[in-house]
């Protein structure tokens, strides 16, 4: 272990020790050099201010909106992890309640959640630790994610809503959204929300007030996007959250010819005035945990800021943004978020012309394209999904993938790979255990074909393994 922890890079020592891949994701700022390291980046970490936060203006109500929210779906658990990756320990929340209030202290009041968070856990615990606090300090989103066939109903769907009231300790909304329209097509959007008369519901709670603002997430099919906003003059909708990053703005379609480019979505809202809510800055930790070479270059440019930074620094310059949705499961991760927004400095045009071409040098490196949304999730087969093919990001954005035999260090970075993945991911849920059901496709966000790209992973470490 001695020899291993000489040679790969802190930051793959660090995930390679312990952790769950959302947490290394979310916090590793991907720097080799141990002055650029995530690590003294905490270290030397100074407290945010307080009174500093930038806010926006909702249209719709004039009321002030925190360009940070808290995203709550990556909750702390009892045994330093994330909560919702580990079902066997409860979420922290002493831990939970520390977050909330330190983030309405320095200014956060937009708290996002869904009934599906967490493994089913994140609005109960949301509703315990905003409930300590004046109703008026905070806002609420939750969604009607009434994805399994069972909850299609009206009747579930409505005792979904009616259940987020009861587990948030409220008796109002303020932003509710369809979760995930696209998912599936124009056909599973039907099922949810028309043929079952749900959306007409939800517009007839919007008027009695229950709802503050409706709204939806978009993922996947674009027809489904460009139908709810053909139809705006009938839903009037208050807000959409997208899909909003240096990556995907302009190259969503070269990591997947079915993505839609952010600037599409962006613009088809600006022009109908519809407020923006950016989920994914990060694209699941894939921009704070950069190829090297491009982390250091990154860091050199502001070399006391972390790379996430620059991300959230992007989605939130974007003018017709109302607030940035981030999964802060430590406090660390909280404070370097105020740290960016307290206040916003945004971005000018010779910031965002680098990051497009951080974008571009980023698509060389062809990562597997996974968000770690654990939509996927749960696998019958007991899979880790996000787990496996993170760590295989991992490995390869450190530009040790173990692939050419005539490497010099062919035979360590083998090494390093094996007992990286027995590290990251438990040998019942690798790979291997993937008997290629399909289940998983029709969720995935990003159109991954996960059992194909499964099956080659497992291919690739078997290989690894006949040759130790």
């Amino acid at each position: 272990m001695t020899n291993i922890k000489k040679h790969i890079s802190r930051r793959g020592f660090l995930k390679l020790m312990g952790g769950t891949a959302a947490a290394a994701t979310a916090s590793l700022t991907g720097c080799k050099d141990k002055d650029l390291s995530t690590e003294d980046d905490y270290r030397n970490q100074v407290e945010p201010p307080k009174g500093k936060m930038t806010f926006r203006t909702d249209p719709k109500t004039g009321q002030k909106v925190s360009i940070l929210a808290y995203g709550m779906m990556r909750l702390p658990s009892e045994e330093r992890g994330s909560a919702r990756e580990n079902t066997s320990s409860p979420i922290d929340q002493e831990q939970v309640n520390r977050l909330v209030d330190y983030a309405i202290e320095h200014g956060v009041n937009y708290f996002d959640t869904s009934p599906m968070y967490c493994q089913g856990m994140s609005e109960r615990a949301t509703g315990i630790a905003l409930s300590r606090h004046p109703r008026s300090s905070y806002l609420i989103a939750t969604k009607m994610s009434n994805f399994a066939a069972e909850n299609q109903t009206r009747e579930k769907s409505i005792e979904m809503f009616e259940n987020s009231l009861k587990e948030l300790q409220t008796d109002y909304i303020d932003y509710y959204l369809l979760h995930m329209i696209g998912g599936s097509g124009m056909e599973e959007f039907r099922r949810r929300f028309i043929y079952n008369g749900i959306l007409d519901w939800l517009l007839e709670q919007r008027e009695k007030g229950r709802i503050r603002h409706l709204g939806f997430s978009y993922h996947g099919d674009v027809s489904v996007y460009d139908y709810l906003l053909a139809n705006n003059d009938k839903y009037r909708w208050d807000f959409a959250m997208i899909e909003l990053n240096y990556l995907d703005w302009k190259h969503a379609k070269d990591i997947n010819d079915q993505n839609t480019n952010a600037e599409y979505l962006y613009n088809e809202l600006d022009k109908r005035q519809i407020p923006v809510m950016v989920m994914e800055p990060l694209l699941g930790g894939r921009l704070s945990n950069v190829p090297e070479p491009i982390a250091v270059e990154i860091k050199r440019r502001a070399p006391e800021k972390t790379v996430a930074s620059w991300a959230f620094r992007y989605a939130a310059s974007k003018p017709r943004v109302l607030t940035v949705l981030s999964g802060m499961t430590y406090m660390e991760h909280l404070k370097d978020n105020l740290l960016t927004y307290s206040p916003l400095v945004p971005l000018n045009e010779e910031e965002e012309n680098f990051l497009e071409q951080v974008a571009k040098k980023i698509l060389t490196f062809m990562l597997i394209p996974c968000n770690d949304c654990k939509y996927c999730m749960p696998c019958p087969y007991g899979v880790d999904i996000p787990g496996v093919l993170l760590h295989y990001n991992l490995v390869k954005s450190e530009e040790r993938l173990p692939e050419d035999r005539r490497h010099p260090d062919y035979a360590r970075y083998r090494r390093e790979f094996i007992i990286g993945q027995n590290r990251a991911v438990d040998e019942e849920r690798q790979a291997n255990h993937c008997i290629g059901c399909g289940q998983c496709v029709p969720h995935c966000p990003q159109r991954i074909d996960i059992p194909a790209r499964l099956h080659e992973i497992d291919n690739f470490v078997e290989r690894l393994k006949q040759e130790l």
